[in-house]
C-alpha cells in the first residue's frame, strides 16, 4: 500500500453492510483490514470472499488496532451510538449508516467527541451522491426551475417489513436528507400521520409534511405495504418542473418546460394560462452512488476536510425523524374524530 492510503474497518456484514464491504475493498488508496460481525455465518461468508481481510466478532479488535484510521458502521441502528462513540474515543474517524442515531442527544454527543478528538463523521445518506440528485441540485441552485415551490417524494414497496423500526425511520431518511440538501435549509414545522396494519405500534405507511422557509413545502410518502416499487421525486418550480424516477433503467430525470403563465387579462380565467413546452431528458452518469460516497469519505480522510454529509447534517435528519415520530405517537394514542355532518348539509 502507498503512504497516501487509509486503513479502514467495516463493522456489520449484513444485507447492506456487505455492499459497503464490497466497495471499500475495491477502492484505490484504501486498505480494508477488518470485517466485523456478531453472526458467525456472515463472517464465514466474508472470510471466503475476502481471504486477505481479518474477520472478527469482537469490535475491540478494531478499536484497539492503531493501524485502523476509520471505522465504517453498518450495524443495526440501535447500536450506531455505542459503536461510533467507542470508535471516536479510540481516535478513529467514522462513517455511520443512516439513521445516524435514534436519539438526537446521542448525535450531539458524537459530534462533540469528534470535535474534541479532531475526528471526522460522515453519515450514509446515499441519495446525495446519486448523479441524478447532483443534477437536481444544479437545477435548483442555478434557478433553471425558477422559484422552487414544493417537492414531493414517494418511496414505496411491498416489503421489507421490519420489527425494530417503522417505515418512517427505515425509509424517510433518504428523502429528508434530499429535501434539506436541495433547499439548503431545515424545516420550520413538521406534521406526520401513519397507520399500523401489520404490527402494533409500528407504522407500515407514513405521510410526512414539512414546511420550509420562504413558503416551500415538502411531502414525503413512505410505505412497505404498497403494490408498486416506487422511488420518485418531483420538483415543482415557477418556470420548470423536474422528476427523478430511480426505477427507470436509463432515463431517470425528465425536465418539463411547463408552468402557469400569468397574463394581464380582463377576467380571472383568462389571466392564467397553462404553458406546455418541451421535455428534456438529460444524460446522467452511470457511476455507482455507493462507490462515489465511499470515494468521498476516503478523500475527506486524506485531506482532513469535512464530508458533504457530516454529523451535523445527519443529526438534522434525526431531529426531523424524532419530531415526526412524536407526532405519529400522538395520533396513535389519540386519533382525531371527524365531526358528523349536520343534517341537510350534504351534497344533493
Amino acid at each position: 500500500m502507498s503512504d497516501s492510503s487509509v486503513t479502514v474497518a467495516c463493522l456489520g456484514a449484513g444485507a447492506w453492510g456487505k455492499n459497503q464491504i464490497r466497495v471499500f475493498a475495491a477502492l484505490p488508496h484504501c486498505q480494508l483490514k477488518y470485517i466485523g460481525d456478531v453472526s458467525r455465518p456472515a463472517l464465514e461468508r466474508m472470510r471466503r470472499a475476502y481471504p486477505q481481510v481479518l474477520c472478527t466478532s469482537d469490535p475491540d479488535d478494531v478499536f484497539a488496532d492503531p493501524e485502523v484510521q476509520a471505522v465504517v458502521i453498518t450495524t443495526p441502528a440501535p447500536t450506531h451510538y455505542e459503536m461510533a462513540k467507542r470508535a471516536l474515543e479510540a481516535g478513529k474517524d467514522v462513517f455511520i449508516e443512516k439513521p445516524m442515531v435514534l436519539d438526537p442527544g446521542h448525535g450531539e454527543e458524537l459530534i462533540a467527541i469528534a470535535q474534541r478528538n479532531s475526528r471526522l463523521i460522515q453519515v450514509g445518506h446515499l441519495l446525495l451522491f446519486h448523479p441524478a440528485v447532483l443534477l437536481l441540485k444544479r437545477l435548483v441552485d442555478s434557478g433553471e426551475l425558477g422559484t422552487l415551490h414544493y417537492i414531493y417524494t414517494q418511496r414505496l414497496n411491498l416489503g421489507t417489513v421490519r420489527s425494530d423500526e417503522n417505515a418512517l425511520w427505515s425509509l424517510a431518511p433518504h428523502d429528508l436528507s434530499l429535501a434539506n440538501y436541495l433547499l439548503n435549509a431545515s424545516p420550520a414545522r413538521v406534521s406526520c400521520s401513519g397507520a399500523c396494519y401489520l404490527q402494533e405500534r409500528i407504522e407500515d405507511v407514513v405521510f410526512l409534511d414539512l414546511a420550509y422557509p420562504e413558503g416551500r413545502m415538502v411531502h414525503v410518502h413512505v410505505s412497505w405495504l404498497d403494490p408498486h416499487k416506487t422511488r420518485r421525486i418531483t420538483l415543482v418550480g415557477s418556470k420548470k418542473m423536474a422528476v427523478f424516477d430511480d426505477m427507470e433503467p436509463v432515463d431517470k430525470v425528465r425536465i418539463y418546460d411547463k408552468g402557469i403563465a400569468h397574463e394581464n387579462y380582463e377576467t380571472f380565467q383568462e389571466s392564467f394560462g397553462v404553458r406546455n413546452g418541451d421535455i428534456l431528458i438529460p444524460s446522467i452518469s452511470s457511476a455507482e452512488p455507493l462507490r462515489l460516497q465511499a470515494e468521498h469519505f476516503v478523500g475527506c480522510l486524506a485531506s482532513r476536510t469535512q464530508p458533504l454529509v457530516s454529523g451535523k447534517e445527519g443529526l438534522s435528519v434525526v431531529h426531523i425523524l424524532r419530531q415526526a415520530d412524536e407526532c405519529l405517537a400522538k395520533h396513535r394514542s389519540r386519533p382525531q374524530p371527524v365531526s358528523p355532518r349536520p343534517p341537510g348539509t350534504g351534497r344533493g
